[in-house]
């Protein structure tokens, strides 16, 4: 066995290990990154160097900034107010509540940005109040946790800043643009499969629309939406970077969430930052390690390799396609998001450029196939959280969440194989031009 193949041996089969073991994700990409080296005689002087590099980039800047915002604005007093304001654009629909629970989440996604807080926040206030109006806890649960994907696609969102440093020369602003339309088909969807559920169940109805209680709701939630104003408007329109728009928009966020709703005081702020600085120290280990393994992958030509074995599979795009979005659901139901994103992209993207998937649109296909993972055992966060604040066995939600899959992955097939959902927005309003276009 030459010392290629021996080093590649080492870095996947010991990440693949540690993995198994339930190890830390940052210590396995670490560690099997150390293994790697040394099977190398490279210096361990290069793990610094690749540590460091990995973090040192402006637009990562924006990361904290962004986590930091959708931790003020998520615990600042918005979620009834959205809330509201969903009920009154789809409470009237049949199974309304589940309609709602699936609209909130795409006004929610736009303020935090994060599945793991659309599902702790919103359905800490809604799986209670479906189940008290007669829904089933567990498709109550299921609802919740499927619907908090929204968030991850529609911006601002963290894990978009980390996939546009990681795959290089992708515009931030083009990549928010490109996640409105495949969150909103998202949310059609499994409202489409919430009615078929509530009809067939014949869950319970809201009062009629009401164009002055919507209008009314609008404006009380108007601060909170113009949050996402601030920063999509003022990327797309080059007005600031998306490091400067997520810091405008802290302050924003800050002032709304003390001053306007008044859902924080002053200790309640302390104590969101202190949660930033948790989420933020977890992201950025990851991004450091993770730079450390993406190098070894690039070192050893394993996209390469990666490429070659796909393509010998077949040569038709949509059959790589297909493969492609399956290895990335293989990753979610084992990684979590940041990491998949970090180290899958340099080897799977250059694949997607090979078929004539845009870098923007590859984007979007993974920000989605990572959700979906989230709901997925064995590592699923959102699955757990989910089972957490709906107080439901764990079997229970996976079960009632199938349905919803179904219409996840009809989402997902669509976002892959019609381009437009995704390059639409960007090059109507951000003047993107697609590969090939």
């Amino acid at each position: 066995m030459d010392t290629q193949t021996l080093a590649i041996t080492v870095l996947l089969g010991s990440f693949a290990v540690m993995i198994f073991l339930r190890f830390p994700i940052a210590y396995a990409v670490g560690l099997s990154s150390v293994l790697c080296l040394l099977v190398q005689d490279k210096s361990l002087m290069d793990v610094c160097r690749l540590m460091v590099k990995g973090i040192s980039s402006f637009s990562l800047m924006a990361v904290p900034f962004f986590i930091t915002m959708g931790v003020l604005m998520g615990t600042g007093g918005i979620s009834e107010k959205l809330i509201a304001l969903a009920n009154s654009c789809v409470g009237w629909m049949r199974g309304g509540l589940a309609q709602v629970n699936i609209v909130a989440s795409y006004f929610f996604g736009g303020i935090s940005g994060s599945a793991s807080a659309d599902t702790a926040s919103l359905g800490s206030l809604l799986i209670p109040m479906m189940v008290d109006e007669g829904y089933d806890a567990d498709f109550s649960t299921a609802v919740t946790i499927t619907s908090s994907c929204e968030g991850l696609l529609v911006p601002p969102s963290h894990n978009m800043v980390i996939y546009a440093t990681t795959a290089g020369g992708i515009s931030v602003g083009s990549l928010f643009l490109a996640g409105y339309l495949p969150a909103g088909v998202l949310a059609v969807s499994l409202m489409i499969g919430s009615y078929i559920i509530s009809v067939k169940r014949n869950y319970p109805k809201g009062e009629k629309f009401n164009l002055v209680t919507f209008f009314k709701q609008l404006l009380t939630s108007f601060w909170a939406l113009a949050a996402i104003l601030i920063v999509v408007v003022g990327v797309v329109g080059g007005m600031f970077t998306a490091t400067e728009s997520a810091a405008i928009a802290v302050i924003y966020s800050l002032l709304v969430s003390v001053f306007i709703y008044k859902g924080l005081n002053w200790k309640g702020v302390w104590k969101a930052l202190d949660s930033c600085v948790e989420t933020l120290s977890i992201v950025l280990i990851l991004i450091a390690t993770s730079s450390v393994f993406g190098n070894c992958l690039t070192m050893l030509h394993v996209p390469d390799l990666a490429a070659n074995a796909i393509t010998s599979i077949s040569d038709n795009p949509i059959i790589i396609a297909l493969l492609l979005n399956l290895i990335l659901l293989v990753l979610g139901c084992i990684m979590d998001m940041a990491p998949i994103i970090l180290i899958a992209t340099p080897i799977l993207l250059p694949i997607a450029q090979s078929i004539g998937i845009d870098p923007i649109q590859f984007g979007i296909i993974v920000v989605l196939n990572c959700g979906i993972g989230l709901l997925t055992p064995p590592v699923g966060a959102v699955l757990f959280i989910g089972s957490a604040v709906g107080k439901t066995p764990m079997e229970k939600v996976v079960k009632a969440t199938l349905p919803f899959y179904i219409c996840m992955i009809i989402t997902l097939l669509l976002i892959t194989f019609i381009p437009q959902i995704s390059l639409l927005l960007p090059q109507l309003l951000g003047g993107y031009s697609p590969i090939g276009g």
